[in-house]
């Protein structure tokens, strides 16, 4: 397997860029592979999420010398994310980038989700995979709404579109989405690449929707963007929660360099557009530099070698996007009705009637149709006749198949849902 501290790494000056290169031929958005924007997406946010660890630490850092490292490092990383991000074409709309982001969420989250040791990792995946779900199929609606443009159209069929746990249910109590950490001195190598993806993909989604929300041009849109950005506020807490408070800094910037060449290798090995194919070569390149710099670095400041934080060096099973249906249907219909109890997860059936979570959903969605994500689904029912859905057969949750009315109850009251046929 890949091992990049074997390779010889780069002078790092000839990792900056000169502004001809990290402007980037676009993809054409109808030609396009939907793997390939999702790698483009979740790269973006991989390297976003690069540069704010980074000035963190820069601001958390007495050392002006270690700071300058960072700063140069940095300045590597912001050239990346220009030139990724950048390769979204002009006229691809907000709502269809969305469309690709939600498309992340769903195929990442059941990748890592299947591939995760750790069980209450997985568990915390799984959790939120059932909502990110359910918010492509909000999103996809309000597309077919407002622009009558099939979601199907973007994603092709590499997911369904269908009701997932209602987005009214994921609304949680503050308290009940701080996880336990994990201990990232005995973990799996892939337990803590998996923990720094996934948080990096949801913060980048959270900045996202809480940015471009309020530019959507009716009421309708800016409302759903609004609601579903408190819900992905809720599953970055979630997912930093389990980030280890016990790494040092330096130990959790050798982990983000080493993720980022884990991701372009794995990205370099499934892309099928050429073009895009060398701009992760050449990234990975210049990432191998920066991670053989951290190592330096963890080295001279806390007289620790790299293996104490990565072990061997050598890449776990790579990232590869692919179908992940089945893997969906089976999370649904056996966990449908799961939220947050504190550090552990519960059916909503087994909380006390007390409980935070009630008080939380009774603030929040006290008046059910003033919900922004019921709203949207009840106003394409009523236009149309029927909801927006693209699905292989029926889901696995009778009570959800109903496409004349959207369930508002499922997930966030005490009902026991059994899983229907066609699961």
């Amino acid at each position: 397997m890949f091992n990049p501290f074997h390779e010889k790494p780069m002078l790092l000056g000839e990792a900056i860029m000169d502004w001809k290169t990290i402007y980037p031929k676009a993809y054409d958005k109808n030609e396009a592979d939907p793997y390939t924007k999702v790698r483009i997406i979740l790269m973006n946010g991989i390297k976003v999420a690069s540069a704010l660890f980074s000035h963190q630490f820069h601001r958390h850092c007495t050392d002006n010398e270690l700071r300058r490292d960072l700063a140069f490092g940095r300045r590597i990383d912001q050239l990346q994310q220009k030139r990724i991000n950048w390769l979204s074409p002009v006229g691809e709309t907000p709502l269809e980038t969305t469309i690709g982001y939600e498309h992340v969420a769903v195929d990442l989250t059941a990748w890592l989700a299947q591939n995760e040791p750790d069980f209450y990792v997985k568990e915390t995946l799984d959790l939120a995979l059932l909502e990110d779900f359910d918010h492509l199929y909000r999103y996809a609606n309000l597309m077919d709404l407002d622009k009558n443009i099939p979601a199907q159209k973007l994603v092709k069929e590499y997911v369904e579109i269908y009701p997932g746990r209602p987005t009214i249910a994921h609304h949680r109590h503050p308290s009940d989405t701080v996880r336990g950490y994990i201990n990232f001195k005995n973990a799996d190598i892939r337990t803590k690449l998996n923990i720094l993806t996934i948080t990096a993909a949801e913060q980048q989604t959270m900045n996202f929707y809480m940015n471009i929300g309020p530019t959507y041009y009716n009421d309708l849109g800016r409302q759903l963007y609004q609601e579903i950005a408190m819900v992905e506020e809720v599953h970055v807490t979630q997912y930093g929660a389990l980030i280890d408070p016990n790494c040092t800094w330096l130990e959790m910037h050798l982990l983000h360099k080493f993720n980022e060449c884990y991701l372009y290798y794995s990205f370099y090995q499934d892309e099928r557009d050429p073009h895009i194919k060398s701009i992760w070569e050449m990234h990975l390149a210049q990432e191998i530099a920066q991670l053989h710099r951290a190592a330096d670095l963890l080295a001279q400041h806390e007289n620790k070698h790299w293996q104490q934080v990565v072990g061997d060096g050598s890449f776990p099973k790579l990232l590869q996007f692919h179908d992940t249906k089945d893997y969906v249907r089976k999370v649904l219909a056996e966990t449908v009705e799961n939220t947050g109890d504190k550090e552990i997860v519960k059916n909503v059936n087994d909380l006390p009637e007390n409980h935070t979570f009630f008080w939380y959903q009774d603030t929040v969605n006290h008046d059910v149709n003033t919900v922004p994500s019921h709203i949207v689904i009840e106003q394409c029912q009523l236009r149309k006749g029927k909801d927006y859905r693209y699905e292989d057969k029926p889901n696995p949750i009778e009570s959800l198949r109903n496409r004349t009315t959207d369930n508002v109850k499922l997930g966030r009251e005490k009902q026991r849902q059994l899983a229907g046929a066609g699961v």
